[in-house]
Order: C-alpha cells, then structure tokens, then sequence
C-alpha cells in the first residue's frame, strides 16, 4: 500500500522515525479538503504508543475534512539546515500516515490532553485547565498505520564519517 523509498541509504529506522515523531515540537496535518483540494494545517501533537493526538475546535473545515475522509499523513521536520555552498539541505524528517477519529470517550479524551499538557507544559498541574475546556474541546486520535523516515544525504555522508572515526 505504501510505496518503498527510492534512497534506501538516506532511509531512517522506525525507531530514529519514531523518536522524531516523539520530540518534534509541531507537524503539518494533511487532509483532504474541500473539492479534493489538498489541505494542510501546522498543528501541535503529541505521539503516545503508535498514536498521534491533537486538539482543536469542536467545529470547522478540519472536522469536515476528517468526516469526508479520514485517511492523513502527518509530516514532521526534526532538522532543516541549509548549506548554501554545497547546494544542499541537511534535513531530519518524518511522516505518519493513518486514520483520524474523533474522540467520544470522556477517559480518553482526558488522557490524550494530559498526554499534551505533559508534552507542552511539562511539570505544571493542568488538571484545572483540562477541566475548564473539556466540554469545549475536540480531540483527534490517529492511529498511525505506516511511518516514514528520511534524512539527507548530508547527514547520511557525516554519520558515516563519525563511525569512521
């Protein structure tokens, strides 16, 4: 179902793939939207055992989007530096695919937005804040099916040369 990357060497194991997905701060949501028109969003998440969670607006154009089709990637960047004098971009990324579904379940929504508050907001007590929008909140789970890592041939080149050393 999901092609094999074309650059095997610049492929990325799924545990570095995961850990990306672990300590990225943002992804880029991708989702179709209205006419079969693409549609991206930034949106903050949060990885937890296979899953992706995020939060937003009880209603809008993402919510309809997901109801259309549930099927999305999420696409995270852990490094992107530019070196102009070699042409190049050393780059880090990763992108989940799966199916987003809203969640019903008071207990899992609670805990999806403990799991964000404790990836956003590490060490403060959130469980007020929790409680004060829990009725006005959406919370999304994606169950991620396939994982994709890819780094450039940069980074590929300079932790060759590391292990030669």
């Amino acid at each position: 179902m999901f092609p094999e990357m074309r650059r095997k060497k610049q492929q990325l194991s799924n545990e570095e793939t995961e850990e990306i997905l672990r300590r990225g701060s943002h992804g880029v949501l991708a989702l179709l939207g209205n006419e079969g028109w693409p549609y991206a969003l930034p949106i903050s998440y949060v990885y937890d055992e296979g899953r992706l969670y995020f939060h937003c607006a009880a209603a809008g154009h993402k919510l309809e989007a997901i109801a259309r089709e549930p099927r999305a990637s999420l696409c995270v960047v852990d490094m992107d530096e530019v070196i102009p004098e070699l042409f190049t971009t050393a780059y880090r990324s990763a992108i989940a695919f799966g199916r987003l579904r809203v969640l019903e379940d008071r207990e899992e929504i609670v805990r999806a937005l403990e799991a964000l508050c404790g990836k956003y907001s590490p060490g403060l007590d959130t469980a007020e804040e929790i409680k004060k929008h829990l009725n006005n909140v959406c919370v999304l789970e994606m169950n991620v099916e396939h994982v994709s890592g890819k780094e450039g041939l940069e980074l590929v080149r300079r932790r060759n040369a590391d292990r030669e050393n």
